[in-house]
């Protein structure tokens, strides 16, 4: 019992189970089944949409599952052979990081700060670092391509979605991520400045490679890009973070412009961090649907797009809540 007791706790239950580890790992599993079936409707990909069709071809990713635990990692000769292995584990560990800083509910978190929004977005920048240095260490052209590609897309992201995010900040009059989803208790942060929101949607799809930006892994021009000599349970990581990053994001844009766990009525932890879930889920499903209807950008249109519309609608977003708080609106937590 007391075991069971002390799992409960908040800085142990967040960061394991929900919305850690565990929770991240099932949405893992879930998404890559979703993705895969979501594009064979779509493209009419007869493995993920027929094989076992009475469980709607979930064996495959299962089959997926098991071909990247049992797989032999192979390490190139000419590779720097421990950047090459420990970069993916940063990498996956660095995506995840940043949920123990998430609230699910006003009451229960592992961790608090007056500005754990701007913890947040700080830890899920240093990422891509491990990107660019996965691709050094392979000593491959393609990989080396990858990660400087990954270098490129990195600059024209990061500074419009900070700026996104603080649009929203200068209207909770807060960086703590509990007050600024119990300030949306009666309007969500999305009605009051859509732009920002349609912006950082944006941006969260690009800093986490999904398409139409998956560039630095562009199979048809440099194989995998960064990720072209992984395999085995390494390559399983490198896979994941992407995923996993998506997911804190989502739960972040979800505190900042769908109100977190409101409108639920309900103080419970457990019912408060479903609905954050749900919304969650849902963010980081329509972003398994863009992967089957939209082509892939160009390095050059991706980069285009974050600093000739992504960067100026960020800083209208910032006017926009400016503009909201001196005509007297704001979301402020009572």
């Amino acid at each position: 019992m007391d075991i069971l007791k002390l799992l409960f706790e908040p800085y142990i239950f967040i960061p394991l189970v929900f919305p850690g580890l565990v929770a991240a790992f099932l949405l893992l599993l879930i998404i890559i089944w979703l993705e895969r079936k979501i594009a064979a409707k779509v493209q009419l990909r007869y493995g993920p949409l027929y094989v076992f069709k009475p469980l709607g071809g979930v064996i495959q990713t299962i089959a997926d599952l098991l071909r990247y635990l049992f797989q032999e990692p192979i390490v190139p000769r000419e590779a720097d052979k421990l950047a090459f292995l420990m970069t993916p584990v940063f990498l996956f560990g660095l995506a995840y990081l940043p949920v123990v800083a998430v609230p699910i509910s006003p009451t229960y978190y592992a961790f608090r700060s007056d500005v754990s929004l701007l913890i947040v977005m700080a830890l899920t920048t240093l990422a891509p670092i491990f990107t660019v240095l996965m691709g050094w260490s392979s000593n491959n052209k393609f990989s080396l391509i990858g990660g400087v590609r990954e270098g490129y897309l990195v600059i024209s992201y990061e500074i419009p979605m900070f700026l996104s995010a603080i649009s929203m900040a200068i209207l909770y009059k807060s960086l703590d991520l509990v007050e600024i989803a119990e300030a949306q208790k009666g309007l969500w942060g999305v009605i009051l400045n859509p732009l920002a929101a349609i912006n950082m949607l944006l941006l969260m799809y690009m800093s986490t490679s999904k398409f139409p930006f998956e560039i630095p892994e562009a199979e048809s021009e440099i194989v995998a890009g960064p990720y072209t000599e992984y395999s085995g349970i390494i390559y399983g990581l490198v896979m994941g973070a992407s995923y996993v990053k998506l997911y804190v994001l989502s739960l972040v844009y979800s505190i900042l412009f769908l109100g977190g766990w409101n409108p639920l009525p309900i103080n419970d932890p457990m019912v408060a961090g479903a609905m954050l879930f749900v919304k969650a889920f849902l963010l980081v499903a329509l972003g398994a649907f863009l992967r089957a209807v939209y082509p892939r950008f160009r390095i050059d249109q991706a980069i285009s797009i974050g600093w000739k519309i992504a960067f100026p609608l960020s800083l209208i977003s910032v006017v926009i809540s400016l503009l909201l708080i001196m005509g007297g609106v704001s979301l402020v937590v009572k």
